[in-house]
C-alpha cells in the first residue's frame, strides 16, 4: 500500500483575510463545502492508501483531528513540528518515521493546500510514476502550463523528454519563479511544465538522498535525534524542540532535488492549482460569462472579471461598475485590490502586523481542541461570546481572577460544573460563575452545544484562566 504523506504548515499570508496564520488557508473553505485538506486526504485515500501521515504544527493539531473526523477519516500518524523548518526536514521526518517499519514502502508526498479537480485522472498519473519510484528513483510531479504563470517554479525536461507522455521523463533542472518575459518563452518552448511539489520515493530512497545530497550535514543528525526523542502527546507524536531547531530551514528542493542523479519528472495535464492567490482562486472558480465570481452573499452589478466573497453570514457584499478587482469581506476584516496586484495581499498582512492589528493573524472565530467561540460585544467592562463545544467535548477545570461569567444555552445541554456543584443544563437555561469559582462546561450530547457567554468584570484577556484539569494537556 502506498504511504500518503501529506504537508500542513504555512503562514497564511497569500489569501488573507480569510487564511490568516492561526488558520491557514488548508483549512478553510476555498472550493466548496469542505477545507483543501480535507479534500486533499480523501484524494489521497482509498484501498490503494494506507491511512495518511500529516506534519504539522502545533496550533493545528486538533483541527487537523477535527477534519479528518468531519470526513470520516483518522490519520495513522500526526508529527508535531516545534517550529516551521520548510519541507526538507518535515519530509525526512516522514520518512525516518515510515521507515521504521517498512523502508521500501512507497510516499506519496503532497501539500494539503493545492486543488486537483480530476482525482481519478491523478490518481492514474501516480499509479504510472510508481514502477520508477519502486527502482529507487526520485519521482517529482510537473504540471503541464496553461499560461505564462510568474508565480510558480518550472521544471525543465531532457532534450529527448517528452511532456505530453503518460510515464516519467528525465528531467534537466528546476527553476525558480521567472519573470514574465521567461515565463512566455518557456511556455513557448514546450518542454517546461510547473513544479507542483509533490514526490513518489520509497522510504530507503529518499533517505538515501539526505545522506547523499544534502549540503547540510547537521539535517540527518536533527531531524533522526527529533523522532527519537519525540513524545507521545494524546496520539500525536511530537518531535523533540531542542534537536529539530538545529535543523536547517530549507526546501526538499534546494536541499535534494536540485543535486539528485536519480530524478524522474511525470506529467499532468489534468488540472492544478496551488492557490497561490485570489487570483489564482478566481481562476479555479469558473468565472461566469462576465468573468465574474460570487459568494453567495455577494452581488455583481455591471462589474467584469472580479472577484466578490462575503464570508460572513449576514453581511451582503455588491459591486458596481467594477474591473478586474478582488473583494473580500469579513466581519472583521475587507481586502478590496486590483486582481493584478493579488501577489502583493502579504504586504497587507505586514503592513497590520506592524500596527499590531489582531486581524494580521487571528480569526474573529478562535478555534479551539473542544470546538470554537467568538466574541460578538466587548465594551469597557464585559465581553459577549458565543461558544459552540464539539459532542464529547469538554473545556478545562479553570477559575478566573478577573471575571464572572453567565452561561445561557440556546442549543444542545450542557453539563456544567460549579465547585462542588454538577448539573445538566438544557436550552433556554442559564448558569452563573461567580469570580473565583472553579467551574467546567461538557457537551454530553450527539450534537454541537451552543451557549452565549457574558463576561463581568475588569480583565477578559485568554491568560486570565488557571487550569486544574485539561484533557488536552494544556498549560
Amino acid at each position: 500500500m502506498m504511504q500518503a504523506i501529506l504537508l500542513c504548515g504555512g503562514s497564511g499570508t497569500r489569501l488573507w483575510p480569510l487564511s490568516r496564520k492561526c488558520y491557514p488557508k488548508q483549512f478553510a473553505k476555498l472550493m466548496g463545502d469542505e477545507s483543501l485538506f480535507q479534500i486533499s486526504a480523501r484524494r489521497l485515500s482509498g484501498p490503494e492508501f494506507a491511512a495518511p501521515i500529516i506534519v504539522t504544527g502545533d496550533p493545528f493539531r486538533f483541527i487537523v483531528t477535527e477534519q479528518l473526523a468531519q470526513v470520516e477519516m483518522t490519520a495513522q500518524a500526526i508529527l508535531i513540528e516545534p517550529d516551521g523548518r520548510n519541507t526538507a526536514p518535515a519530509i525526512l521526518a516522514a520518512a525516518l518515521y515510515v521507515a521504521q517499519t517498512d523502508p521500501q514502502a512507497l510516499m506519496l508526498v503532497a501539500p494539503s493546500d493545492h486543488v486537483i479537480p480530476d482525482s481519478d485522472a491523478f490518481a492514474q498519473t501516480v499509479q504510472a510514476a510508481v514502477p520508477r519510484a519502486q527502482a529507487g528513483d526520485l519521482v517529482t510531479f510537473g504540471i503541464t502550463p496553461t499560461r505564462a504563470e510568474t508565480g510558480y517554479g518550472y521544471l525543465e525536461l531532457a532534450e529527448d523528454a517528452d511532456a505530453t507522455a503518460k510515464s516519467p521523463q528525465p528531467l534537466t533542472r528546476f527553476i525558480e519563479k521567472p519573470d514574465g518575459p521567461t515565463a512566455t518563452a518557456m511556455l513557448e518552448a514546450g518542454n517546461f511544465l510547473w513544479n507542483a511539489g509533490i514526490f513518489l520515493f520509497t522510504a530507503q530512497a529518499i533517505i538515501d538522498a539526505y545522506h547523499t545530497h544534502t549540503h547540510a550535514p547537521d539535517l540527518i543528525s536533527a531531524v533522526t535525534a527529533a523522532l527519537d526523542g519525540a513524545d507521545s502527546d494524546l496520539g500525536f507524536t511530537r518531535l523533540e524542540a531542542e534537536t529539530w531547531g538545529q535543523a536547517l530551514d530549507i526546501s526538499v528542493d534546494y536541499a535534494i532535488m536540485e543535486k539528485a542523479d536519480n530524478l524522474a519528472v511525470m506529467p499532468f495535464a489534468a488540472g492544478w492549482s496551488d492557490l497561490g492567490g485570489w487570483d489564482a482562486v478566481w481562476l479555479e472558480s469558473g468565472p461566469d460569462a462576465a468573468g465574474n465570481v460570487c459568494s453567495d452573499n455577494a452581488t455583481a452589478i455591471d462589474c467584469a472579471g472580479t472577484l466578490l466573497r462575503s464570508e460572513t453570514d449576514g453581511l451582503q457584499l455588491v459591486g458596481i461598475g467594477l474591473d478586474n478587482i478582488i473583494a473580500v469581506a469579513m466581519g472583521d476584516a475587507v481586502l478590496v485590490a486590483d486582481k493584478s496586484q493579488a501577489q502583493r495581499v502579504k504586504e497587507a498582512v505586514d503592513a497590520l502586523k506592524k500596527r499590531d492589528a489582531s486581524q494580521a493573524v487571528q480569526l474573529p472565530r478562535d478555534y479551539r481542541p473542544w470546538g470554537w467561540y467568538e466574541s460578538l460585544v466587548i465594551g469597557g467592562r464585559f465581553q459577549v461570546k458565543r461558544i459552540v463545544v464539539n459532542p464529547g467535548a469538554a473545556l478545562s477545570l479553570q477559575s478566573h481572577h478577573h471575571r464572572s461569567e453567565h452561561w445561557i444555552v440556546v442549543e444542545g445541554t450542557a453539563k456544567v460544573t460549579v465547585d462542588e456543584t454538577v448539573k445538566l443544563i438544557s436550552e433556554n437555561q442559564s448558569v452563573y460563575i461567580p469570580l473565583g469559582s472553579v467551574h467546567r462546561m461538557e457537551n454530553p450530547g450527539k450534537l454541537p452545544m451552543v451557549l452565549i457567554e457574558v463576561q463581568t468584570g475588569s480583565y477578559f484577556g485568554e491568560d486570565d484562566i488557571i487550569r486544574y484539569e485539561d484533557v488536552y494537556a494544556r498549560g
